[in-house]
């Protein structure tokens, strides 16, 4: 996971939870849904799950009320502080991101929820390759991130966000690394993965891929 926004990160980590449950207008949209969205990767989740950008908890918890293993990855200091308080020793969590994970043994999920994008496309690809050769034949990606439809419907979110007086949000969404769905999907297949692609909110889409 981009470690150059590990000081957003730790920012981010106080109100986070906060800004999920729609206290902050604008994101409310960006988080509309947000306790579905959790649910439906966790109910795509089997076997040993690992989660990328484990954040404050909120889907692991969700994963291990399913009875799976979770094994978190999270490189701010601040968030892990905070889902180790809320997790309470029920998952261990590791100093890690989306390229760098030690200590990750035998996943069979790997899941993320609002953090994919703090990987540029050629990070991404590198990600996914891994992540294809660690995970067995039937493993899964499952993840829910901002993302679009096309370079057209990502400049058109932007455009929207100024119209709105949303300066936060418009500069979040220049700042960072939002892809499309076309490129997504040809990187997975480009891995050996099938691909499944549902749109969650406005912003989010859930990117599910099999390894075949």
């Amino acid at each position: 996971m981009g470690r150059e926004f590990l000081d957003l990160f730790e920012v981010w980590a106080d109100t986070y939870d906060k800004t999920v449950d729609g206290h902050d207008k604008e994101y409310k949209d960006v988080f509309r849904h947000y306790e579905n969205i959790l649910e439906a990767v966790a109910s795509r989740s089997v076997g040993h799950v690992a989660e990328f950008g484990i954040g404050t908890g909120n889907l692991t918890k969700k994963i291990l009320a399913k009875g799976l293993k979770v094994t978190g990855i999270e490189p701010s200091p601040a968030m892990r502080k905070i889902a180790m308080e809320k997790l309470t020793g029920q998952a261990e969590i590791l100093d890690g991101d989306f390229l760098h994970f030690e200590g990750l043994e035998n996943p069979d999920t790997l899941v993320s929820t609002y953090a994919f994008h703090h990987l540029t496309d050629d990070e991404k690809a590198t990600a996914i390759a891994l992540y294809g050769k660690i995970l067995p034949v039937g493993g899964k990606i499952v993840f829910a991130d901002t993302m679009y439809e096309s370079i057209e419907a990502y400049e058109a979110a932007i455009a929207d966000a100024k119209e709105k007086g949303y300066q936060n949000l418009a500069e979040d969404l220049q700042r960072e690394y939002y892809t499309t769905i076309p490129v997504l999907e040809k990187i997975l297949k480009d891995n050996g993965f099938s691909t499944h692609f549902s749109r969650c909110n406005e912003f989010v889409w859930l990117m599910e891929g099999v390894k075949k």
